[in-house]
This record gives C-alpha cells, structure tokens and sequence, in this order.
C-alpha cells in the first residue's frame, strides 16, 4: 500500500471532479442560450463559439456583432476559462484518485 495514499481525499476530490463537471457543463448550457438570445445565432453556432472560445482555440469564424453581445463575451470569457482550467485541472486529479481508490478497493 502506498503510505501518501489518503482514500478521504482521493474521494474528495472525485466529488469535486463532478461538482466543477456541472458547473462547466452549466456555464456552456447558458453561454448557448445566451448568445442564442443575444446574437440570435443558431443552438449549434452558439454551442460552438462557446466551446471554441472557452477552450480558446478562438478560430475567429464567429464573433458577436451586438454591443451587449461583446460586452456579455468579456464578461463570460473571463469567468468561463477559468472554469473549463479548473475542469482540466480537476480531471486530471480526479483520474488519478480513481485510480487510486481502485486499486484501494481491490487490496
């Protein structure tokens, strides 16, 4: 058995693995929505500047024309990318304490 292994945390951070999960999945359902509002875009070209945007790979093919649409872009890139690095951040923790309780479980 590995003597850094804590099964609590490993466990803690699987449930935050699903809570930053939902709350990234949260934030592209209302960027979608919004940009479909805002911009009057279709669902898919919504969905998609704000998974291109979040991921900020940022290909440049769609942009918003409204003033409120660049205003609510700002807002949203700000908050959003820092929620999808989390995400990275806390599925690559969250991979490994899966594994670790895993294998915990298996002894």
């Amino acid at each position: 058995m590995d003597p850094t292994f804590n099964l609590d945390e490993a466990k803690l951070t699987v449930k935050r693995f699903r809570l930053i999960s939902a709350v990234a999945i949260f934030t592209l359902l209302f960027g979608t929505w919004a940009y479909h509002a805002i911009e009057k875009w279709s669902w898919v070209d919504s969905f998609y500047f704000c998974v291109v945007s979040l991921t900020t790979v940022g290909y440049g093919d769609i942009a918003p024309k409204t003033t409120f649409g660049k205003l609510f872009t700002c807002l949203y890139l700000l908050v959003g990318v820092a929620i999808i690095a989390s995400l990275v951040n806390i599925l690559l923790k969250g991979t490994i304490a899966r594994r670790r309780i895993k294998k915990y479980e298996e002894k």
